[in-house]
């Protein structure tokens, strides 16, 4: 893919661009509720944590799709650079534990009741939010590999 030389090709890595950084402002947000007050309230901690990891979850399938995707990135990936194949079955992969950790932490969440339960929920959501960091960076340098463009994230 020749960022370039195919409007096709730069909208999908545009719209890539645009879907990292809601990602990063959803890894963000659930990273400021689970650093919320949980004494004397844990059940409204865990609604703000919840509300938070819903919409992660929500920008997390709409990555896997536009990257897992019939017409989807990694599938550009391999036919532009088939060295990568196995980096991208390795970020595909990825996707599954992301998945399982998110499902994992809202199910958590259903009624912490004491300091050692929100611990958990917190180191649980910390060690999701360092997971998601790694393969964001991952995907980036994947990218950057096989087109020589910056999808960033910060916009």
């Amino acid at each position: 893919m020749d960022p370039t030389s195919h409007t096709t090709d730069q909208e999908l890595l545009e719209q890539l661009r645009r879907r990292r950084g809601e990602l990063r402002d959803s890894m963000s947000a659930l990273e400021l509720a689970l650093a919320g007050p949980a004494a004397g309230d844990p059940s409204r901690w865990s609604d703000r944590v919840q509300v938070a990891l819903i919409e992660l979850s929500a920008d997390l399938r709409q990555h896997v799709g536009i990257t897992e995707g019939p017409d989807g990135l990694y599938r550009d990936l391999i036919e532009t650079a088939p060295r990568l194949a196995g980096d991208v079955d390795r970020l595909a992969g990825e996707h599954t534990v992301l998945r399982k950790a998110v499902d994992g932490l809202l199910e958590e969440l259903r009624s912490p009741e004491s300091e050692h339960e929100v611990a958990t929920i917190r180191d649980l959501g910390t060690e999701l939010i360092a997971t998601l960091a790694r393969h964001r960076q991952r995907g980036a340098d994947l990218v950057y590999e096989a087109y020589e463009f910056d999808i960033g994230g910060d916009t």
